[in-house]
């Protein structure tokens, strides 16, 4: 970290702000006071402690309250990071938390060079970001409205038997004949059904959304590349790009493996050596959707009409590294099956080395974006 006067922490709520500051040196931070958390206290904050126009370091950690404060900070010409809540380095006996000691602790941790700061999307990116996770949480409605249904409908001995999946055309025209001997039940399952094909509706018009917002996003490109590995298609690919940004950022794909938290955890002492299962660090959003995608390499390595006519989109270098993903995972799958392992664990080691072929498209096209410039 580059030198600065005065190291500022900054733990931040929804109505107000505290304030320590860490001199440069090895003295004790001090305690500033809280502020309210607006952009015109913070801006005359700022003003008060540069009255010259020194350049300081803020820092706060990443939660609900978004990168506006980051912004603005970073527009005014200071250094400012947003530093991960749970690689903030704590002590075993400390059993006080307040306000003041966290904006103190923020502070003089800043000031050593103990904090991680997270990576930080621009606007645009967090406009994707806040799209896929609205379609995100959309589906989650959509899964809940349809247990209720479930749930009511078996209550009342209602069971579907004449088809093997639910959720289809003939399972709604099912739904058409059932009658309740009460008016009231009636009205109640008419509500419960109502309730899913709205949620299916939201559910939808954001992945039209989705659809729209592809064309002319930077990132647009290694989407579409990624697109040709089995499994991934638009919401897979546009929630990996939107959370994770530029992944050429990340130097080798392991990094990336442990920044998803896909890696095993572990605790050894010793001479003794204890893995246990993956971190669970990191996005959780991309974690998901990449272990659901893991689970389309249980068949055969195969290249179907459908994923070639995706997968010609992208270049020939890019084909040849979808191509060999396909053979090693969907030949890992059944390795590991074989060795006894359960299925979703499997499945977590096939996301964990997917996430190495996602790193090498995405340097592929960045490559092929160099050179063509």
């Amino acid at each position: 970290m580059d030198n600065f006067s005065k190291y500022i922490g900054l733990d931040t709520h929804k109505d107000t702000i505290a304030v320590a500051i860490a001199q440069a040196g090895r003295s004790k931070p001090v305690y500033y006071g809280e502020i309210p958390s607006t952009p015109g206290a913070v801006h005359t904050l700022i003003k008060r402690l540069s009255p010259e126009g020194e350049v300081l370091a803020f820092c706060y950690e990443a939660g609900p309250c978004g990168y506006g404060l980051y912004r603005q900070i970073t527009r005014l010409g200071h250094q400012c990071d947003v530093v991960a809540p749970s690689l903030i380095p704590k002590r075993p006996g400390d059993r006080v938390k307040t306000d003041r000691r966290d904006a103190q602790s923020l502070s003089s941790l800043y000031r050593a060079g103990e904090l991680t700061p997270v990576w930080v999307p621009d606007q645009a990116q967090e406009a994707i970001r806040d799209l896929t996770r609205a379609r995100e949480d959309m589906k989650s409605v959509e899964r809940h409205t349809r247990q209720r249904l479930g749930a009511f409908l078996l209550r009342h001995g209602k069971v579907y038997t004449t088809g093997k999946s639910r959720w289809t055309l003939a399972y709604f025209r099912w739904l058409e004949s059932i009658k309740f001997a009460m008016p009231v039940q009636q009205i109640v399952f008419q509500e419960y059904v109502d309730a899913v094909k709205q949620a299916q509706q939201r559910v939808l018009g954001l992945e039209h959304e989705m659809n729209k917002a592809l064309d002319g996003w930077h990132l647009a490109p290694v989407v579409e590349a990624l697109m040709s590995l089995r499994g991934v298609k638009l919401i897979t690919a546009m929630t990996v790009m939107a959370e994770l940004g530029d992944i050429t950022r990340f130097d080798s794909p392991r990094q990336l493996m442990m920044y998803l938290g896909l890696v095993p955890s572990e605790h050894s002492s010793g001479s003794g050596t204890r893995r246990g299962g993956i971190t669970k660090a990191g996005n959780g959003h991309v974690r998901r959707v990449l272990i659901e995608a893991s689970w389309c390499y249980r068949f055969m390595a195969r290249k179907t009409a459908h994923l070639q006519r995706r997968a010609e989109k992208a270049s020939e270098l890019v084909q040849a590294i979808a191509w060999k993903a396909q053979k090693r995972l969907c030949g890992r799958y059944r390795h590991l099956l074989e060795r006894g392992k359960l299925k979703v664990q499997v499945c977590t080691a096939i996301a964990r080395e997917l996430v190495g072929f996602i790193w090498a498209i995405a340097n592929a096209v960045a490559g092929g974006r160099q050179l063509a410039a």
